[in-house]
């Protein structure tokens, strides 16, 4: 090798050692920066004519592994759908109650029966006859909180649904903006390590509102697909969200029934996106959970009020006093969101003595009820036919001696009649009663688990991605050494090659 060449190769080296050295510092000086990822410096050889001549840096590099923050993000929408159930469900934990602990509604509905039971033995008891009415009071009162607390769950899934386009759109827009940075700094030859950190914090916010899958291109572009196929393009102005504001009564659904769709550059794409990430838990919390929630509470009230009436006491009703009528299609349409409104018939309010006496005459049938005509105005007071027709019956698995209950509808539940009530085919309203509460436990606890498991999931891969990419302070030290023993090294044969320079100028002197 001549001179010429090994002075070539030290002071590439130096040069190659300074850029290494600033990515060495940069990385220490970011060792505690969050979303910071480790930079590595690139060279490659250099030769001329076949003659090595050093080396040549490249752009600085992120030291990641791309499947395992792939991982990571798909996790993220997986934790961030399970924590908006598992929220949604627990704010109805607290006021359903417990299973078997008495302040459920199986609970209720059992010390209802326990009042009647108690009456039986002394019907003119005005107090036993007070403590019925407060015992169906704080029936009704649960099935009003409970339905109240699933409708306020609704309403603030759809508000965390705006809030949650909102969000995807700005972050949508920030990844656009970096990206094309991004691309430019590529095509130009620049390290793009720190802009693809900055966009990686929009992608892990967008990872949290969605499932999506992130494609990265060779040109620094970024594309994201999500399972259902549904394809989001960064390029400025390519996409947008949007969704509308609606108040969430009962009877209003998704789709076409007053629920706005979330719609991508006017498209409706809500199925799309229901799944994982906030956004999709919210969507099937306010059109899936809610809804069935809401079903079940008010066939429970519907059935309760219909089986008492049936046996001649009407004790359970709207505010009017009435009982909605059955028979409406789908199923439901004519007691959506009962359960918000039942309470305690306002005639058996003002004359406590009906929960002996009956409320109407029932004519009787083979397969309902049979015949009963309530106790007159100064008729015995012990007359127990009512009370003995409300334990035996109206709280029973059968309707009459030998005739089984009307079961409640399973099916055809909800505004359109898609939804599935958790109730069995037959047995008492406690026995209905306890299924809702049981089912709404169970899902609950279900979620909740799925929730810990996937995020200790999450937790590891984070922890493997960190352990990955993150900055060892040792490690980059040690290589601080390296390149300042090769700097050494570099600058000896510079100064070897120098006084060569010199001795051969003297001696042509």
């Amino acid at each position: 090798m001549g001179m010429n060449a090994a002075l070539s190769v030290a002071i590439g080296g130096l040069a190659n050692i300074n850029r290494d050295l600033a990515v060495v510092s940069q990385n220490v000086s970011n060792a505690n920066t969050p979303g910071y990822v480790r930079e590595v410096a690139n060279q490659h050889d250099l030769s001329v004519d076949g003659q090595g001549m050093g080396v040549v840096s490249g752009p600085a590099t992120r030291a990641l592994d791309v499947q395992q923050q792939a991982d990571l993000f798909t996790q993220n929408a997986t934790v961030s759908g399970l924590d908006v159930r598992q929220q949604a469900l627990g704010s109805i934990d607290q006021v359903m109650g417990k299973p078997g602990q008495g302040s459920d509604l199986a609970g209720l509905l059992g010390k209802v029966q326990d009042g009647f039971s108690a009456l039986l033995a002394s019907p003119d008891s005005q107090s036993g006859q007070a403590q019925i009415i407060s015992a169906a009071q704080n029936f009704a009162g649960k099935l009003n909180m409970i339905a109240t607390a699933v409708s306020a769950a609704r309403s603030q899934a759809q508000g965390a649904i705006i809030s949650d386009v909102t969000s995807l759109n700005a972050a949508i827009a920030t990844v656009g903006t970096q990206t094309q940075q991004i691309m430019s700094a590529k095509a130009a030859g620049i390290s793009t390590a720190d802009l693809e950190n900055q966009r990686d914090v929009g992608l892990a916010q967008i990872s949290g509102l969605i499932d999506a899958r992130f494609l990265m291109q060779n040109n620094g572009d970024i594309k994201a697909i999500t399972p259902s196929g549904l394809s989001i393009n960064f390029a400025p102005g390519a996409t947008s969200f949007a969704t509308q504001s609606a108040t969430m009564a009962p009877a209003v659904y998704y789709p076409g029934g007053g629920v706005p769709a979330i719609t991508m550059n006017g498209v409706d794409v809500t199925s799309q996106l229901a799944g994982g990430g906030s956004l999709g838990g919210n969507i099937d919390v306010r059109d899936n959970i809610m809804p069935g929630l809401q079903a079940g509470l008010d066939e429970v009230a519907q059935t309760v009020s219909t089986r008492f009436q049936a046996q001649g006491l009407t004790l359970f009703t709207q505010p009017d006093g009435t009982v909605p009528a059955g028979g409406g299609a789908p199923t439901q349409s004519t007691y959506l969101g009962y359960a918000r409104a039942i309470t305690v018939n306002p005639a058996v309010l003002t004359s406590p003595s009906l929960v002996r006496d009956g409320t109407g005459t029932i004519a009787g049938s083979a397969t309902g009820a049979t015949a009963f005509t309530p106790n007159p105005i100064g008729g015995p007071a012990g007359f127990t036919t009512l009370i003995t027709r409300v334990i035996q019956f109206a709280l029973g698995a059968q309707v009459q001696a030998g005739v089984a209950q009307t079961p409640p509808y399973t099916n055809g539940l909800g505004p359109q009649g898609n939804l599935v009530g958790p109730f069995g085919a037959g047995g008492s309203v406690a026995t209905m009663a306890g299924a809702l509460v049981a089912s709404e436990a169970q899902l609950s606890a279900s979620i909740s688990a799925n929730t810990g498991t996937e995020q200790a999931v999450q937790t590891s891969l984070q922890a493997r991605l960190t352990q990955g990419s993150s900055v060892n302070i040792d490690a980059e030290l040690s290589t601080m050494v390296q390149l300042q023993n090769a700097y050494g090294a570099n600058a000896r044969v510079i100064s070897a090659l120098q006084a060569m320079w010199a001795q051969l100028l003297q001696s042509v002197n």
